[in-house]
Parts: structure tokens; sequence; C-alpha cells
């Protein structure tokens, strides 16, 4: 399993952006995908994930209402978009997709895309 992200870049607080994330799998819908992040000086933090071919979300508290997960099961790909951005959202977002639903741990990791939010 291989995951691609993109669509970082710099941008202005109070922009946005849009994270895609392409899954090489048979089937997206069988996987739960999520989103993650980690600013300069700090460990990796959870963002949002998305289940059940998008019929389940969750979100960490710092972007619900700003941050929304989707995804397009055709392509294989799961989008982050970003509104309302903060120079606290800087940080490199990964990707990553895990077998079971209900685990915690995620099998696969993308690499990193950057996301910096200048003020």
């Amino acid at each position: 399993v291989q995951l691609q992200a993109s669509g970082g870049g710099l941008v202005q607080a109070g922009g946005s952006l849009r994270l895609s994330c392409v899954v090489s799998v048979r089937f997206l819908g069988d996987y739960k995908t999520g989103w993650f992040r980690q600013a300069p000086g700090k460990e990796r933090e959870f963002v949002a994930a998305i289940w059940w071919s998008g019929r389940g979300a969750a979100y960490a508290d710092s972007v619900k209402g700003r941050f929304t997960i989707s995804t397009d099961i055709a392509k294989n790909t799961v989008y982050l978009d970003l509104n309302s951005l903060k120079s606290e959202d800087t940080a490199v977002y990964y990707c990553a997709a895990a077998v079971s639903t209900w685990a915690e741990k995620y099998d696969y990791w993308g690499q990193g895309t950057l996301v910096t939010v200048s003020s």
C-alpha cells in the first residue's frame, strides 16, 4: 500500500488549502484513512480521519469547524480542506491508512506535505 500526499504550500492566515492523498489500494472503502501533522519541535498529532466510505469521520478539537475530510472512492483519494488557517496550523501533514476501522494504529503512511501559514 502506498500513499501519496500533495497540496501543501504557503498561505496567509485566514486562507485555505486542499490537501490530497492518493492511496494505492483495490478499494479505499475497506480502509480507515487519516491525516496527521507534525509541527517543528512538536510530536505528531491526529488531525482527522474518515471511514466506511465517508459515512464516519472524526476531527481533532483544534481543527473542528475549520477542516473537512472527505473521500472520492472512485479516485482512491482522500482530501483535507483546510480553511480559516492559523499560524499554529503550520506543520508537515501526513496521510495514513489503517486496515481496521477500530484500530488506533495506522498501518501505512505517506510522505508529508508541508503547510506554512504566514501571519
